[in-house]
């Protein structure tokens, strides 16, 4: 080692402090779920040096022989990550990103435990609530963290990703305040060219993004016409939509309150002035509807309906919402 640099290993990663500054080892990282969410930030992390590795299906031979595409605001770039058909290619990774659709969570008993070993992470980016809690009981709690994603894409073709608008992810310990090794992930993905935060509150942050999740992936499917649905500056520009939408927001803050977590009305104006910049956008649950795909329907409708149940708020146009969309 040069002269004043000290390194000492975390978890699965070496940190190098030299002359002031903190450098991390490349990660080996497992992606489960590589639609666009997990291709996107996976191919990021992959740009930036980490040992990067695709669990792949249908995409697979796609993305072995040309690797992914990003066509970002950002700009464009392409990488050629490791691809796997099966979790057992992998193998122990120093973090895991879960990136599935909810729907797919029972089959994390059989794709996560190949990926984990004694000192891995396992992050989990989707939607909704209950994630954290399935991904615990299968890896333990101690290695489990949550993440919210703010971020506009669409995978627009198999190894190619569309990146929209935004992209700040907020992560969190699951059920636990921030550790060492949180911050050591939250540098890790900010230093790849992601804005990164880190949550002392991971569920206050899954609460903040169901403001934006209920209404605008619930009204976009509630509100179609066979199969062409409501896209969130359709929503917006409709007067009766957006006070619909408004109202589900608020609705939504009620039941983080009374929860105790300390969420503002204003909130809602917030995330209403944000998706109004994003132009034309197809929410994820109006994609799967239109490819008639199963529905996010626990983790991003149901599970927070059961939660302003159990609070004792009335919100009619949530209770209206889930009826119209457990119909489809």
């Amino acid at each position: 080692m040069g002269g004043g640099e000290k390194r000492k290993n975390i978890g699965a990663l070496f940190v190098v402090q030299m002359e002031g500054r903190v450098f991390l080892s490349r990660m080996k990282i497992a992606v489960v779920g590589c639609g666009a969410l997990g291709s996107y930030y996976g191919a990021i992390l992959c740009r930036a040096g980490h040992r990067v590795h695709f669990l792949l299906r249908s995409d697979y031979d796609v993305v072995r022989a040309r690797g992914v595409s990003i066509e970002s605001v950002n700009g464009n770039f392409e990488v050629r990550p490791e691809c796997a058909r099966a979790p057992e290619g992998i193998g122990a990774s120093d973090l895991v990103l879960v990136c599935l659709k909810t729907t797919a969570n029972y089959v994390f008993p059989q794709l996560l435990p190949p990926l984990v070993g004694p000192e891995s992470s396992v992050l989990t980016l989707q939607n909704g609530l209950g994630n954290e809690a399935a991904v615990a009981a299968v890896v333990g709690a101690e290695k489990t963290l949550g993440g919210i994603c703010f971020v506009c894409l669409n995978r627009v073709a198999p190894g190619r990703i569309r990146h929209i608008a935004h992209g700040t992810v907020v992560l969190g310990e699951y059920g636990r305040p921030p550790e060492p090794r949180t911050q050591l992930i939250w540098k890790t993905i900010e230093d790849s060219g992601v804005p990164c935060k880190v949550a002392a509150n991971l569920e206050q942050a899954r609460w903040e993004k169901l403001v934006w999740n209920i209404p605008f992936n619930g009204l976009g499917v509630a509100g179609a016409k066979g199969k062409i649905g409501l896209t969130t500056n359709v929503l917006l520009a409709d007067p009766n939509w957006e006070r619909v939408v408004r109202e589900l927001m608020l609705e939504t803050i009620a039941v983080a309150r009374a929860k105790g977590l300390e969420i503002p009305d204003s909130a809602a104006e917030f995330q209403i002035s944000r998706t109004r910049q994003m132009g034309v956008y197809k929410a994820s649950t109006l994609i799967d509807f239109e490819r008639g795909q199963p529905l996010e329907l626990e983790s991003l409708f149901l599970a927070p309906l059961r939660e302003a149940h159990r609070a004792g708020v009335p919100c009619p146009r949530l209770e209206a919402l889930c009826a119209t969309l457990r119909n489809l």
